[in-house]
């Protein structure tokens, strides 16, 4: 199985020092130890937390930001970072896992379900992802700034709340978005019952909503798609498995990168 090598540019070395808040922290630690570990340091190191194919989706989506560059044969250096090319288990997992489940409820990918019986009813959303937008209710700043710069990078325009009370004052403020991402446990509420009042609104009553959150037990599951989430991801996860997830909601289409 060939290697892909990678590197550090000088803008990956300076996000890391700079401890940027709105450079994800899952972004400053892998390229902190890309820079101090050496490749099989920071393999072993990353490989402990997160599996290989989502490294492998951290790393494609930290190349296009261009916090590391691809090796070109016969570059290679002490501290360059080989990730071995996948092979299609991943795909091959993922059209298993394609299987509807009662409530039309399906788990479309590792990490991700959608409510299809809703979705099936809304009407396609007929404007573009630059056009869409999509508010990150999400209280931890890494989080937020992560699910910010993954739905920007997806060419989605991105509001942001730190809170119910934020939530309810960019509402009042902006307006309702295109497509709501919420955490379920926020410092001042809980995403389950904004959800709930949100249903039982009449003009908040269709807002797409996709749960977003670290809580993976299939009864916080169940609950986030009974209570009337269009989609459900836990974290951690990448950049295409929340567009995608957001694009099926919206009636988009899938993602392509």
């Amino acid at each position: 199985m060939s290697e892909r090598l990678y590197r550090l540019t000088d803008s990956g070395r300076a996000a890391w020092e700079s401890q940027d808040p709105a450079m994800p922290a899952e972004y400053r630690r892998l390229l902190w130890l890309m820079d101090f570990h050496g490749q099989a340091g920071l393999m072993r190191e990353m490989l402990k937390s997160v599996p290989r194919e989502m490294l492998e989706e951290w790393l494609g989506e930290m190349e296009e930001l261009g916090l590391i560059e691809q090796v070109a044969p016969g570059e290679e250096q002490e501290r360059d970072f080989p990730v071995p090319r996948s092979d299609n288990t991943l795909a091959l997992q993922q059209a298993r896992l394609r299987e509807s489940q009662a409530g039309s409820e399906a788990l479309v990918r590792t990490g991700s379900f959608l409510a299809l019986d809703r979705i099936k009813r809304r009407p396609p959303l007929n404007k573009p992802p630059e056009e869409t937008t999509v508010l990150i209710v999400e209280d931890d700043p890494d989080q937020r700034a992560l699910a910010d710069l993954r739905m920007t990078m997806a060419g989605f325009q991105v509001r942001v709340a730190g809170s119910v009370h934020e939530f309810l004052q960019t509402m009042f403020d902006d307006g309702a978005p295109d497509l709501l991402i919420l955490d379920i446990a926020l410092p001042d509420g809980s995403g389950f019952d904004v959800l709930t009042r949100m249903r039982r609104h009449k003009a908040l009553a269709d807002l797409p909503v996709v749960l977003l959150t670290a809580k993976n037990d299939p009864a916080d599951i169940g609950k986030g798609l009974a209570l009337g989430a269009d989609g459900y991801v836990i974290k951690p996860y990448t950049k295409r498995l929340l567009a995608d997830v957001v694009h099926r909601v919206l009636n988009q289409g899938e993602t392509s990168g």
